[in-house]
């Protein structure tokens, strides 16, 4: 009977979680009918306008054909959205080509994913008109060869983003930064393709060919942008409404700790210290593993796995070149300690490999999460760039790592990347590239350059305005390296220089030793990038912070404290990492 009753109760409470379900669907929406009217706003300013100028001449004249107003309404609705655009005549072109073709394109939403095909369609072309040149050197053929992975990557972000706008949940899409995301992840790719060319006539064809894809990418992110304001205003409502709004699909869980993480990857996170998760396999050079290289566990990874796959990695010196690809998602590695377990290369740029290809632990798999692992590349600064790690993995976490290099050590590349308790060491540049990358409580150390070389910290490769990507060093402490102390006074050391246009990185709450120059920050030529960069300062300690000295450049801020809340974890990730849980992670300012 007891059992009976129970039964009873377990019904009457699993009907009162499908009646609250129901109503959070109920609740979603309306949420969602308001943010369609939001963003069809523009479309009801522009058919009131045109009702009102019909009114007078109905009386006298016939109404006009329903295609031919359908038409008219859809060329205002262009040149309101392509208003926000710094390449107004293509957005304009390319979405009046598609309503031509298909005329029942009225919504925002219809014309964002005109657009964003549109630049699927001009990649396409652009690469065939790039496989068509001729490739000589060694160098140049290495070269395209990355093109052709990084123009797939493109194609890939540029498919799942028509997919994905093509859905009923555009608002989600917009609010959570994906959109942003993938189409910076797109431009970001067209400028690799672009670098790997030695500087020559061949190298400037190809950036002339991709000149009108780049335009398209970047009017598809100011669309995003305009359409995301709308989403921004539902978020303003009274707290009343944000809580329903937040409640009905939220990104992060009661903890902090985004909703894509499963139980096991919870526990580990939230002991990230002192917490070894259940490996699926192990690696040991020792062979007391099931394999005695990362590189043969990774070739045996299932190609599917419900769940979250782990590869524990024995302690020694892995001389080997690792690759982490896309189809490997959802991937943890880690080791016995940052400097007891590493993974080492020498590749380098002096010896005729592309930067892209110089790095000896490659990461793509979204959602990848390392964990007291070591990355090295020992070239040394003769070689020039030689990358230790290069990191294109949406979602990725490294906790408690290492990565020594010298020039180029860390590439950031793409997609949205945190790094948490992690020793950073180099010369020249070394922590480069356009991911969305946020440095937390890491150790960055300047080594000893080369002769008549200057240091710097970073060089951020944000090509469009519109991109929401940048570089942020957050409670982090910039300190010379034990080779570097005694002779740091011969050398200039800065926090960064400007690899593209609209580069951007902040700096804040961080420890700044006096190896850093009163000048801060350092031009990467002449006046390039100087009046459109974004480099700010915040809350630094220390004597190389002190900023009465610091360049002069319009870019250049001391940012206040709201200011600086943009560039947090909880903020500038759009809330899609982990909160602080013990010594994890902090999702806001220290103060």
């Amino acid at each position: 009977m007891v059992f009976q009753d129970f039964d009873i109760i377990h019904e009457r409470r699993r009907l009162e979680r499908q009646q609250k379900f129901r109503k959070r669907v109920g609740i979603a929406v309306i949420v969602t009918i308001v943010l369609i009217g939001l963003i069809g706003a523009g479309i009801f300013l522009v058919v009131s306008t045109e009702k009102k100028e019909q009114g007078n001449s109905d009386s006298t004249k016939t109404q006009k054909a329903p295609a031919t107003n359908q038409v008219s309404r859809s060329e205002k609705l262009i040149k309101t959205i392509c208003n926000d655009t710094s390449y107004k005549e293509s957005c304009e072109s390319a979405l009046k080509k598609a309503v031509k073709e298909h005329p029942s394109l009225a919504q925002p939403k219809d014309l964002l994913k005109s657009s964003i095909s549109a630049t699927a369609d001009e990649l396409d072309k652009a690469f065939s008109k790039a496989s068509s040149f001729e490739f000589n050197s060694p160098e140049e053929k290495q070269a395209f060869n990355v093109c052709k992975e990084v123009m797939a990557n493109a194609k890939e972000e540029l498919e799942t983003s028509m997919a994905k706008v093509g859905d009923k949940d555009i608002g989600k899409l917009l609010s959570n930064g994906e959109l942003n995301n993938w189409l910076s992840a797109v431009m970001s790719y067209q400028e690799t393709c672009i670098d790997s060319f030695p500087d020559g006539k061949l190298k400037t064809n190809i950036k002339s060919t991709l000149n009108s894809s780049q335009e398209l990418t970047s009017n598809s992110l100011a669309m995003t942008r305009q359409f995301s304001s709308y989403i921004s205003s539902v978020m303003e409502m009274p707290a009343a409404s944000r809580h329903l709004l937040e409640s009905s699909s939220p990104s992060v869980d009661k903890d902090g700790l985004p909703n894509w993480l499963n139980h096991g990857e919870r526990r580990m996170l939230k002991g990230a210290d002192t917490e070894k998760p259940t490996p699926n396999v192990t690696v040991a050079k020792d062979g007391s593993g099931q394999f005695k290289t990362i590189s043969e566990a990774l070739a045996a990874m299932p190609e599917k796995y419900d769940g979250r796959y782990v590869i524990f990695v024995k302690a020694g010196i892995y001389e080997e070149t690792v690759h982490v690809t896309k189809k490997m998602v959802n991937l943890t590695i880690y080791g016995d300690g940052s400097q007891k377990t590493i993974v080492t290369g020498n590749k380098n740029y002096v010896d005729g490999v592309p930067t892209y290809l110089t790095a000896t632990f490659v990461a793509s798999g979204d959602g990848f999460l390392a964990k007291a692992m070591g990355f090295r590349n020992t070239a040394g600064p003769e070689k020039h760039q030689a990358v230790a790690t290069r990191v294109d993995a949406d979602r990725a976490i490294f906790l408690n790592c290492r990565f020594e290099g010298y020039q180029d050590t860390l590439y950031v590349q793409t997609h949205r990347q945190f790094y948490r308790s992690c020793v950073v060491a180099g010369t020249i540049d070394f922590i480069f590239g356009d991911a969305a990358a946020v440095l937390q409580n890491c150790l960055i150390y300047i080594r000893k350059p080369m002769d008549n070389q200057k240091n710097i910290v970073t060089a951020q490769g944000r090509k469009d305005k519109f991109e929401t990507t940048g570089i942020v060093l957050q409670n982090c402490k910039i300190l010379p390296d034990v080779s570097f102390t005694s002779v740091k006074s011969q050398f200039k050391s800065y926090l960064g220089r400007p690899w593209k246009e609209y580069s951007r990185t902040i700096v804040m709450e961080s420890l700044i030793e006096d190896l850093i120059d009163p000048a801060g920050w350092l031009e990467w030529e002449g006046t390039f990038a100087l009046n459109t960069l974004f480099y700010a300062e915040y809350n630094n300690d220390g004597p190389g912070a002190k900023t009465d000295a610091r360049v002069k450049w319009p870019g250049r801020k001391v940012i206040t404290k709201d200011e600086a809340m943009q560039f947090t974890v909880g903020t500038f990730l759009q809330g899609a990492w982990i909160n602080e849980t013990g010594a994890t992670v902090r999702m806001g300012l220290s103060s």
